[in-house]
């Protein structure tokens, strides 16, 4: 990365270039830079660029390439001239790269050795996982159960978790399933798979738990079928409402029952636990332009260290991976994963077009604000999460990972339906960048904030927990952010709270649900 910087950091013009083919680069300085605005490398702006936002640092002729990390973002719809504020206006943006004749398993990476003594105290499972947390997790059915276990959950946590000092909190896993659903559909196995594996994750210990209206499509036995379960699951540990007379005796119930399992999970302890015991989900959300310079960069490097010490790293986001599916199929492990690489992304594609939109439809305003054109150039930015090693495995969605080291987790950007995934797959900690600013949290997993820039760190500093903005002024380098994360995730699944924690930020959990609804 190029820093053309006068002498005063605070003060002087800073503008940030990725690659030495880049024709634009991004103003750091908060507020933006002013036309007229000098730089030590004889540029001058022609009119004011906000923060964050593109500068054509040479002539750019109409149609010509746009460059930033050193690919084309985009093609140019004006004449464009040195100093010019370069956004998506006068941007066209590159039709999606097709999925042929990619390179598979191509990707020469260089060896690296492996990080050995490193540990975390977590809690071991009997399916062989381990959990970063201690929690009781209640799942559900249907959605019309949900307000009545609310109730249950609240009572549980004002009357009875206090007797259980060794369970961090009990968790309704509540979700907008319910009987509309045509359940036999080609794709309704997604959202049914997604909230079984949700009962498996890491964090809730084994003590599977569910309540039931009794009358819905999705019966507890179909639900908790298969790997993972007893069969006895099915009716042992099943409250269903329509069984019982009047709430009060619904809320007894769970609380009873609730009471059985929290005694079993009050007898777990941390204990030392190798590093292949955690699953870090990696995920962006009010991305900026910054996010491909500071954070995500950052991110990757931890996700080296983490694989380098036996990790499972999960990262995602189908539509903001899509145009660089080529890095991605190269760096697979063997032929095998580069197809299913493909295969989701066709499925992806297919399902965009069958609601009459593309790609196009993900940026948002607040990512255009902060100087994000278009997905190209997104999607550039985000990739650089998954770091630089080989990808061992491809899970498809609502599915639990299966292979240790990276994998890709086929999930939509949608920050609540990625992270709802995410958590089926496996995830037990996850790591999350953010541009804009969000106060998205989790309530089955810590989750650590990242700013990608100093102002957001200093003006949320009760939320974000890490500042990758020092990458962009030179305080920090890319590599020293990324060795905070590494050891700032293995305090935070050894315990250690999250802002998110600590102030109870915790989003609903959002399926995906491609089934049609009758």
């Amino acid at each position: 990365m190029t820093r053309l910087i006068e002498s005063d950091r605070q003060q002087a013009p800073l503008i940030l270039r990725i690659n030495e083919r880049d024709n634009v680069a991004i103003v750091a300085n908060d507020g933006g830079l002013p036309a007229g605005t000098a730089l030590d490398n004889g540029l001058q702006l022609t009119e004011w660029v906000p923060q964050g936002h593109k500068v054509a640092l040479q002539d750019i002729a109409i149609e010509e390439s746009i460059i930033r990390y050193g690919v084309a973002i985009g093609y140019a719809r004006q004449p464009l001239a040195q100093g010019c504020w370069v956004h998506e206006g006068v941007m066209e943006m590159p039709a999606s790269p097709t999925l042929d004749n990619l390179p598979m398993a191509t990707a020469v990476l260089p060896e690296q050795s492996p990080l050995e003594g490193h540990t975390f105290m977590g809690y071991r499972n009997a399916d062989g996982s381990t959990g970063t947390r201690n929690i009781l997790g209640i799942t559900t059915t249907v959605q019309c159960v949900a307000s009545v276990l609310e109730h249950a959950v609240e009572r549980i946590r004002r009357e009875v978790l206090a007797e259980y000092p060794n369970v961090d909190d009990v968790v309704a896993l509540n979700h907008t399933y319910g009987c509309g659903v045509a359940i036999d559909a080609p794709d309704a196995p997604i959202p049914i798979r997604t909230v079984r594996n949700l009962a498996r994750n890491p964090n809730l210990g084994g003590q599977t738990m569910v309540v039931s209206l009794g009358c819905e499509k999705l019966q507890p036995d179909r639900l908790l079928s298969g790997e993972g379960f007893e069969q006895s699951d099915a009716e042992q540990w099943v409250v269903r409402l329509q069984e019982h007379e009047g709430f009060g005796e619904m809320l007894d119930a769970i609380v009873a029952m609730a009471r059985q399992k929290l005694a079993v999970l009050n007898e777990r302890r941390r204990e030392p636990c190798p590093l292949s015991g955690l699953v870090v989900g990696v995920q962006c959300g009010g991305s900026d332009a910054f996010s491909g310079v500071t954070a995500n960069p950052a991110i990757g490097h931890a996700t080296d260290l983490l694989v380098r010490a036996g990790a499972t790293v999960l990262f995602s986001e189908v539509t903001e991976v899509r145009d660089g599916i080529h890095l991605l199929t190269a760096r697979a492990a063997n032929h095998e994963v580069a197809q299913q690489l493909i295969d989701q992304m066709a499925w992806y594609d297919h399902y965009l077009a069958g609601g009459g939109v593309d790609r196009s439809a993900n940026t948002t305003p607040g990512n255009k604000r902060g100087g994000l054109s278009n997905i190209v150039e997104k999607a550039l930015g985000s990739i650089v999460k998954s770091g630089t090693r080989p990808i061992s495995g491809v899970v498809p969605p609502g599915e639990r990972v299966k292979v240790q080291g990276l994998n890709f987790a086929a999930t939509p950007a949608s920050d609540f339906i990625c992270g709802t995934l995410q958590l089926a797959a496996g995830m037990n900690i996850h790591m999350f960048s953010t541009g804009r600013g969000t106060p998205y949290g989790l309530a089955m997993a810590p989750v650590l904030k990242v700013a990608t820039r100093n102002a957001l760190a200093q003006s949320w500093h009760d939320l974000m927990d890490i500042n990758a903005g020092q990458v962009a002024m030179g305080e920090a380098s890319i590599e020293e952010v990324g060795q905070q994360m590494f050891e700032a995730i293995i305090a935070t699944a050894s315990g250690k709270p999250t802002w998110t924690e600590r102030w109870g930020l915790k989003n609903d959990l959002a399926l995906f649900n491609p089934a049609p609804v009758t």
